[in-house]
């Protein structure tokens, strides 16, 4: 068993943590809006990017498969060191950890907006992506800082910040293609990082909750070994081919360092993650539907922006530019946004696990719904925005689930967990999604294009996907009950 050191008070206690740091909701909001940053900076210099691709080649004078590294590598960098960076907040302070990544992050932004050079825009996006392990870090603050009753609302604003960052990123990406030179998508990071990070010294408080145990460094290396070996094989595998030895290769050593790496944790005194905690099945059913509804929150994403942007001679196509794209994804976002008080009224209201059932089942529906209503624009629209709603929904209470079933110690490293699981969620997305995108195809002009059976396939996998969400979200509620029903009775006298 792992004994840790803690340097905190109990979880019933984080109450007056928060009051004594605070005591006032005002700034509680300004808190919780303050660390809701963290998640729209960071899903702009994620999505920003992309609509750069197509010309990355010809202005880096490079090949259109080396260009895509710059998203690849800030993925698998992102979810290699979540785990990590959660495991250290842990240790040594959850504000401290956000602040050094959010250092790292604008210097890698500097980087970037100042080179052309191929290798160093590589680096520039590797520690761009370092700041993907910031949002699991600022949730779990929230649980430290913030009175209890506070908290699912804090979570919700989380969630709904992440989807107003990808919306905006991709208008104001359009915008800086339009009108200005490619670096910019680089100094936007910067500035707002820098600015972020003046606001978060000045206003979030330190938890002072720490485990004090010392850094468990090679099963740190082996789980970063192990993940950057699957997670290329889920970026690059339709570009390498799915049976060639690249790709086969990269798979067998992820999986066996994987294996080698989980009897390594269990001998650990101090674990990078704590693998009998994450196997009880609170943890491990909720961690389960992180990972399926990243992949549904990517899938949605992903096919929507598609539908936008291709071509009308394709037949299903709207064909539009990647501006007026990114302004029409803008509603469904805010449907999103409107969402996060809801979240959070309904998780105090009717729990999280009932909350996260119902959800998961209205995006089933809603999923099937767009496999036959997603031809014109008010139908891709309505439908995005219904997703988007259950997608903030689902988000909350997951996010409410995973800290209340880990002791208050663990919160930012269980939360790192969490958020890697959804990472490879939206990995296998995209994934997914140029496999479809190989087996249906449609030609129009001289150009061949995704046939709208791809994405009608996605829209089904998302729905099953969801539907193994509510069976999840079931299993946990008989887990649930059969431990209630466990506990002694109070004896009388």
């Amino acid at each position: 068993m792992t004994v840790h050191n803690i340097k905190a008070v109990p979880d019933s206690a984080a109450d007056s943590i928060a009051l004594t740091s605070r005591g006032t909701a005002r700034s509680s909001r300004t808190v919780v809006l303050v660390l809701a940053l963290c998640g729209i900076v960071m899903t702009l210099q994620q999505t920003m990017i992309l609509p750069l691709l197509p010309n990355l080649p010809s202005l880096l004078d490079t090949s259109a498969s080396n260009a895509s590294w710059l998203v690849t590598v800030t993925l698998v960098t992102g979810a290699v060191v979540t785990p990590l960076i959660g495991r250290l907040a842990d240790m040594f302070g959850k504000k401290r950890m956000i602040m050094i990544t959010l250092m790292i992050v604008v210097t890698g932004s500097v980087l970037g907006g100042a080179t052309e050079a191929f290798p160093l825009l590589i680096i520039a996006r590797a520690m761009q992506g370092c700041g993907l392990a910031m949002v699991p870090v600022a949730t779990a603050t929230m649980r430290d800082v913030l009175p209890r009753e506070r908290v699912p609302g804090g979570i919700a604003t989380m969630s709904a910040s992440l989807a107003i960052g990808s919306a905006a990123g991709l208008p104001l990406a359009g915008i800086i293609v339009n009108s200005l030179d490619w670096h910019a998508v680089f100094w936007v990071t910067a500035l707002s990082g820098s600015l972020l990070f003046i606001v978060i010294a000045k206003v979030v408080p330190e938890s002072g909750v720490q485990a004090r145990t010392t850094f468990d460094y090679i099963g740190a290396f082996v789980l970063a070994a192990a993940l950057i070996s699957l997670l290329l094989v889920l970026s690059k595998g339709s570009q390498w081919g799915w049976s060639e030895w690249e790709t086969l290769s990269s798979a067998g050593m992820g999986i066996f360092l994987l294996v080698l790496w989980v009897p390594l944790q269990l001998r650990s005194p101090s674990p990078l993650v704590d693998v009998r905690l994450a196997a009880r099945p609170p943890v491990l059913l909720v961690n389960t539907c992180s990972a399926l509804i990243g992949f549904a929150l990517f899938s949605n994403f992903l096919v929507t922006i598609q539908l936008l942007q291709m071509p009308v001679t394709t037949g299903f196509g709207i064909g539009m530019n990647i501006l007026e794209a990114g302004l029409w994804m803008i509603p469904t976002t805010l449907a999103g946004v409107v969402m996060a008080p809801v979240a959070s009224r309904a998780i105090g209201r009717f729990g999280a696990r009932s909350v996260l059932l119902i959800a998961s089942i209205q995006l089933s529906v809603s999923f099937v719904v767009r496999v036959f209503f997603s031809h014109t624009l008010w139908q891709i629209l309505v439908g995005a925005t219904l997703i988007g709603m259950g997608l903030v929904l689902t988000g909350a209470a997951i996010q409410t689930l995973i800290m209340r079933a880990v002791p208050i110690s663990e919160t930012a490293s269980a939360n790192g967990l969490n958020a890697l699981l959804r990472s490879i969620g939206t990995s296998a997305a995209s994934a997914t999604l140029a496999a479809m995108s190989t087996i249906w195809v449609v030609q129009a002009g001289s150009e061949i294009y995704p046939a709208y059976n791809a994405f009608a396939a996605m829209f089904w996998i998302s729905a099953a996907a969801t539907v193994a969400t509510a069976a999840t979200t079931v299993v946990m509620m008989f887990f649930t009950r059969r431990s209630t029903d466990r506990k002694p009775t109070p004896s009388t006298t």
